[in-house]
């Protein structure tokens, strides 16, 4: 008998993730009964050394809000990619004796990548970036790469030094003119997301318009008042899904090399 492959995901609370239901689909679709997909929705990163100890079958890890920032210290190598970006969403579980060594890469930025390309358009010059969290820094390692000029919008105006000189902009400051020359604004915030579907990222609405583009990482529910709110101005909107998908099959990808 095979042994079992076991995968999963931390984070908390993990209520709202579909990547149990995408990888026990996806196993299913591939006739990999040998394999497995759970979610382990840990408060403190703290957590993790035990949760590893515990489940010694396990080959990877997704990393979700809120420890893609705080699992670093925990991990014995990074990937260039995640070490620049300096946010991990995605861990390899190598088994060397009774040793594990946990290696950690960002499949965040791959899958925002792909899933925007599609809809940037030439004047999509200038972006907003809603939250400063991990996966706000994996977007702005994106944009950055594609050229495109990047300012943070925060609840509290904070320099990190990790990203200065860093542009930003409290939410307070988004007036018409900052609205009209930024036609990208991405939601890398939690806020929108299930349960708390009727919360919106506070910005100016009425100042949007079908140049605009609105990306929103959330994708449950597949739109968020943020897109509803975009789309009733004539702006362009996609949801967060395509990103799930791209980044967990770059993750397998990663687990199986």
């Amino acid at each position: 008998m095979k042994q079992l492959q076991s995968y999963g995901l931390i984070g908390y609370p993990l209520s709202h993730s579909f990547s149990k239901k995408y990888f026990t689909e996806k196993f299913e679709k591939e006739n990999l009964g040998d394999h497995e997909y759970n979610l382990f929705p840990i408060e403190k990163i703290e957590e993790l050394p035990a949760l590893i100890a515990k489940h010694p079958q396990l080959k990877g890890l997704n990393v979700t809000i809120p420890h893609k920032e705080s699992v670093i210290p925990f991990l014995n190598e990074l990937d260039p990619t995640a070490k620049e970006i300096g946010a991990v969403n995605c861990i390899k579980i190598i088994s060397d004796g009774s040793q594990k060594k946990l290696v950690g890469y960002n499949t965040d930025a791959f899958g925002f990548r792909q899933s925007i390309k599609p809809f940037l358009e030439s004047h999509h010059e200038k972006a907003l970036i809603l939250g400063t969290g991990g996966a706000s820094k994996a977007v702005h390692y994106v944009l950055k790469t594609i050229g495109i000029d990047c300012y943070f919008v925060t609840r509290t105006k904070i320099i990190s030094e990790q990203l200065a000189p860093k542009k930003e902009f409290s939410y307070e400051e988004l007036n018409e003119y900052v609205m009209a020359a930024f036609k990208l604004i991405i939601n890398t915030s939690p806020v929108g997301m299930y349960p708390n579907v009727t919360d919106a990222p506070a910005i100016p609405y009425e100042y949007l318009t079908p140049q605009h583009l609105l990306y929103d990482l959330v994708y449950n529910p597949l739109e968020t008042e943020f897109l509803k709110r975009g789309k009733k101005m004539g702006a362009s909107t996609v949801n967060g899904l395509s990103m799930l998908h791209q980044q967990a099959e770059e993750a397998w990808r990663i687990w199986n090399n």
